[in-house]
């Protein structure tokens, strides 16, 4: 079924908002002020409160609208599908309005907090048009061998010849390996994981690779190295970390940067020059906060460190070792269960960073960092609206929103990181 709707406002997950006979429609690749013809989701006649649908042709424009940097990701009736970049028919100045409007929305709805969201570009980006910025990326086998992204609502594979996605870097590595020739074996996960090269603060030159990448096909080994070298520059120093290739890493490769330096900023500013300080990482990976925040904030600084992934672990513990950083208190395990069992010298922190996953911390989590006392909390979140629902409960808790500041670390899609800092009321 098709209609003819006018679309009235930005929604989550890259959609849009429209209404047919009172019903709310949410649109796929549509803009706020458009008209817009749809094709609604099979099937049209359910009796939900809300139905979804997409795009098959634009009647009125956007000034935001722009054609489909990469048209295999655009709007199935224009020959797309295959998903990955939800907002490539946004303009780049388009998206950072529609991400900064959705986070300011979700804070206010959700975590009752009326605030403008300032959000920033990556540097590079815009020179890229918003492309070639993953430094991870996965794809599955065909039925011909080829790499290949399911086509949405079907369970056709459109193969590959290249992801524009995908940075510089990367692209070497698919092209020297093979990738776009095939001859995996059907039905496979076939994973390419290659970090930044970079020479100096801001410079990378991606023909310098060597054997710093890794190829997985089903989670083995077929090419490079299983511990890849991330370099990262916090404040004017070089932090080396060891990463499993499999293992979670911020993808753009910009967003380590930009985050770590952040943070600290954030957290050399809470703790204003004091001599000794305790300091907790929750959700901390493979260690990217934990080892500047561990260096760069006080003389003597102790540190209670938790993530949930061993493998990360691991590499947290040997990126730990390099530095000779034998004061960070490092556990493997569920974080909440965790909490409830922190050694006494470290009991109280005075700041608080948590980089928790998608779903966001939970009530329970911030419960237990407002009764160890924490002054400050900085929060990374990679979803506005856990968030904004954990805003909430942190407010509650008696912690006021003293800064917040997003970054667009996923050009081409709805999703944005967001950094906030909290403080004691």
């Amino acid at each position: 079924m098709q209609a003819e709707v006018r679309i009235e406002r930005y929604a989550d997950q890259g959609r849009c908002v429209a209404h047919i006979d009172g019903r709310v429609v949410f649109v796929r690749f549509a803009l706020p002020g458009e008209l817009v013809r749809i094709e609604l989701d099979e099937p049209h006649d359910r009796d939900e409160r809300f139905w979804t649908g997409e795009v098959v042709e634009v009647v009125q424009a956007s000034d935001d609208r722009m054609e489909p940097a990469w048209a295999l990701a655009g709007p199935l009736a224009m020959g797309g599908g295959v998903g990955g970049a939800d907002l490539v028919h946004v303009s780049l100045p388009g998206q950072l309005t529609w991400k900064a409007v959705t986070i300011s929305e979700q804070m206010k709805r959700l975590g009752h907090v009326d605030v403008t969201v300032p959000i920033s570009r990556a540097d590079g980006d815009e020179e890229l048009g918003g492309l070639h910025w993953r430094t991870r990326i996965e794809m599955i086998a065909d039925d011909n061998g080829k790499p290949s992204m399911r086509r949405r609502g079907t369970h056709v594979r459109v193969p590959l010849t290249t992801m524009p996605l995908a940075t510089n870097a990367l692209l070497d590595v698919a092209a020297a390996n093979g990738i776009w020739d095939g001859g995996f074996e059907p039905g496979s996960q076939i994973r390419l994981s290659v970090p930044e090269p970079r020479q100096a603060v801001g410079e990378s030159d991606h023909s310098d690779i060597g054997s710093n990448y890794a190829v997985l096909v089903d989670g083995e080994l077929q090419a490079g190295t299983r511990q890849l070298t991330e370099r990262v520059t916090v404040a004017g120093r070089e932090f080396s970390y060891m990463v499993d290739a499999n293992g979670f890493w911020q993808v753009h490769r910009q967003a380590p940067i930009a985050l770590a330096n952040h943070v600290i900023d954030l957290v050399r500013g809470e703790m204003d020059g004091a001599v000794s300080a305790v300091l907790w990482d929750l959700y901390s990976g493979s260690g990217l906060f934990t080892l500047p925040l561990a260096t760069m904030i006080a003389e003597r600084t102790r540190m209670f460190s938790v993530e949930g992934g061993d493998a990360a672990v691991k590499s947290q513990q040997r990126n730990l070792r390099a530095l000779g950083l034998n004061d960070v208190d490092v556990r493997c395990g569920d974080v909440s269960r965790t909490l409830a069992h922190v050694p006494a010298h470290l009991a109280h922190p005075d700041v608080v960073v948590l980089d928790p996953p998608r779903a966001g911390a939970h009530a329970k989590v911030c419960r237990q960092i407002a009764e160890a006392g924490a002054r400050s909390i900085v929060y990374i979140a990679c979803d506005c609206t856990s968030l904004a629902r954990d805003t909430a409960t942190i407010t509650g808790l008696g912690y006021e929103l003293a800064d917040i500041h997003a970054y667009d670390i996923y050009p081409m899609t709805h999703h944005v990181e967001t950094v906030a800092l909290f403080r004691r009321a």
